[in-house]
């Protein structure tokens, strides 16, 4: 699925992003030689689909270096809650209050889940 942010990429920009969204994740150097560009149109590539909120960088170290990693900015609508669910019931886990492992909801959502396995 693509954004109307996708629309206005370039060519090599378009083949960024894919490559960072394949990967789930780059390090800034790997994107530039993977795509065979210099630093400087790796840099004004990265932060055109930073600005259009299509990928992420995060300071790291990185064989010795302190560099970028990238990674893809998932749309909602991309993402696959299925591992959550056993049959209509999402985890107990999701949310932010604490579960009790051995409790109620817990118990219940496994036993639905090991009923979908048979």
């Amino acid at each position: 699925m693509s954004s109307p942010a996708e629309a206005e990429l370039s060519e090599v920009e378009r083949a960024g992003l894919e490559l960072v969204r394949t990967t789930g994740g780059i390090h800034q150097s790997d994107f530039w030689k993977e795509l065979d560009i210099d630093s400087r149109k790796g840099s004004r590539i990265l932060d055109k689909l930073e600005e259009l909120e299509l990928v992420e960088r995060t300071e790291t170290v990185y064989e010795g270096h302190n560099t970028y990693h990238i990674t893809p900015i998932l749309d909602p609508r991309d993402l696959d809650f299925s591992l959550l669910m056993a049959g209509d019931m999402l985890s107990p886990f999701v949310g932010d209050e604490e579960i009790d492992p051995q409790g109620d909801a817990f118990s219940q959502w496994v036993m639905k889940l090991a009923y979908e396995e048979y």
